[in-house]
């Protein structure tokens, strides 16, 4: 990411559910997943996605369809090998409890939440 980009709140919230299911081998995340995980609003998330896609530390794809009838493709997002590692140093300096396996903040368990909403999904 830039070095002008701010490092807000939510950014390291949404790169910390990106790595939890990067070390967890879950694949790919769609918005709906991340803004569960973290709690928060769904323009907050898609605004820092976006920001991650500009910066190249993940990726996005459209589904090819979606698995549950009468709903709308999801966009599907993936750390990119930069961004694994970008996000990585990032959350050390910023979040130094998270690399002691700590929650950043009381309560907060972004790993916990992801896989609760992957297990909620059908199909």
């Amino acid at each position: 990411m830039p070095q002008e980009s701010r490092v807000t709140v939510p950014l390291l919230d949404v790169l910390e559910v990106f790595i939890q299911a990067f070390t967890d081998d879950e694949g790919e995340l769609h918005g709906w997943q991340i803004v569960k995980s973290t709690g928060r609003s769904g323009p907050t998330v898609y605004g820092v996605l976006d920001r991650l896609v500009d910066a190249g530390w993940i990726s996005g794809r459209w589904e090819e369809e979606n698995p549950q009838p009468n709903r709308p493709r999801r966009r599907l997002y993936r750390l990119t090998p930069d961004g694994v590692a970008s996000a990585r140093q990032l959350l050390a300096e910023r979040r130094p409890r998270l690399a002691a396996g700590r929650p950043s903040q009381p309560g907060f368990a972004p790993g916990r939440r992801l896989r609760s909403v992957f297990a909620g999904e059908q199909g």
